[in-house]
């Protein structure tokens, strides 16, 4: 019996020590496996209702560039918050109204129109890259963030929607000459619809890659200025979710996005899962993050890695409290590593998605869809 006290006391004395390190090392895990819990947003709503970031769970917010001030970031590094800045990358809207240079012209030689809400600009305009780079560094100089998240980096269209605008841009002058030059394409004479047309039907492939290439350059542009500026920051990429063969290939075919490229300057890949703006369903959500986590080959301890945004906000439609857990938690689901929502103001006005919310966040486990 004396033998048997002393086994018992011994496995207690084990369980005791060895239960805090199994606990801490799930805890472990689960900060290692979810980084980011964000909001998409001015986080103001959510102070203006008494709330601090940390106790509903939020440990980063990406805020667009433009709404950045010193007291917004003061107080979320106050609440141990990260700060991304979303950098509205080839939005033209504002610019080619004063800088019509900068149009983007289509198949037939004309200006595009706004693609319902949206207005491009064309790419590779010398004025309006100056512009957009200078805007960076700005940015970057006045505030210590920890990322910049390129916004609108596509060629003038609009995904987000049931069915989509997709033109056939930019054939100025400019973007004819720079593809000529960096193809070694030689463009026969003529009118600015009879070359778009001896492009698409004779070059079209050519036409197409040199599209990419020129989406790509962006990025490798931007990084390059982040990291002279801010070495640590990470460089992320809101996109259109849109698989290889949705709309005849229109993610890389029209908009100019080619994941293999991308991947090389992309630290974080943002899809935009939108399932009510673009007609699907909730679970949709986790299908296609885990679709993409297959196509990009996404691990959650390396780099790329992908953190979606998913829609809170009711337009078109309500979005229920119950299709918003579903949509949060498919954000989560493949090699996700976090997760945000659109938008801030969504959440504070709906009490109902603020407690969705903070359940989720404060309560990730490995139930998550992995």
């Amino acid at each position: 019996m004396n033998s048997n006290i002393k086994f018992c006391s011994r496995y207690i004395l084990l369980c005791a020590t060895l239960w805090p390190l199994l606990f801490m090392s799930c805890e472990q895990k689960t900060a290692e496996t979810f980084e980011i819990r964000g909001v998409y947003g001015n986080p103001k709503p959510f102070w203006d209702k008494g709330f601090s970031l940390t106790e509903l769970g939020v440990n980063a917010i990406f805020v667009h560039s433009g709404s950045i001030n010193h007291d917004m970031v003061n107080r979320a590094r106050s609440e141990g918050v990260m700060v991304y800045a979303e950098f509205a990358t080839l939005n033209g809207k504002n610019y080619v109204e004063t800088h019509p240079e900068a149009w983007a012209i289509n198949e037939k030689g004309k200006k595009v129109q706004a693609a319902s809400w949206f207005m491009g600009v064309c790419p590779t305009e010398p004025g309006f890259r100056q512009y957009r780079f200078g805007q960076l560094q700005d940015l970057l100089l006045e505030y210590d963030l920890d990322g910049i998240w390129m916004d609108y980096v596509h060629w003038h269209a609009q995904f987000e929607e049931p069915e989509p605008i997709l033109p056939e841009t930019c054939f100025c002058d400019h973007c004819l000459d720079v593809f000529s030059k960096d193809s070694g394409i030689e463009i026969p004479d003529g009118i600015t619809s009879d070359k778009a047309q001896w492009i698409l039907n004779n070059q079209d492939e050519s036409w197409r890659n040199w599209r990419c290439k020129v989406i790509y350059d962006w990025t490798y542009e931007i990084k390059s200025i982040i990291k002279e500026i801010r070495p640590k920051a990470l460089l992320g990429l809101y996109h259109c979710p849109w698989d290889d063969q949705e709309f005849n290939g229109a993610r890389r075919r029209i908009l100019g996005l080619d994941y293999n490229l991308l991947k090389e300057t992309i630290d974080v890949f943002s899809p935009m899962v939108y399932h009510g703006r673009m007609g699907r369903e909730p679970d949709w959500v986790k299908e296609n993050i885990r679709w993409f986590s297959n196509r990009l080959n996404i691990k959650k301890d390396s780099y790329p890695k992908v953190w979606p945004i998913v829609q809170a906000y009711n337009n078109p439609g309500v979005i229920s409290n119950e299709e918003f857990e579903i949509v949060l938690k498919g954000g989560l689901a493949g090699e996700s590593s976090g997760v945000m929502m659109f938008t801030t103001s969504a959440i504070a006005e709906d009490k109902g998605k603020t407690e969705v919310m903070k359940k989720v966040y404060t309560n990730l486990t490995e139930e998550s869809d992995n």
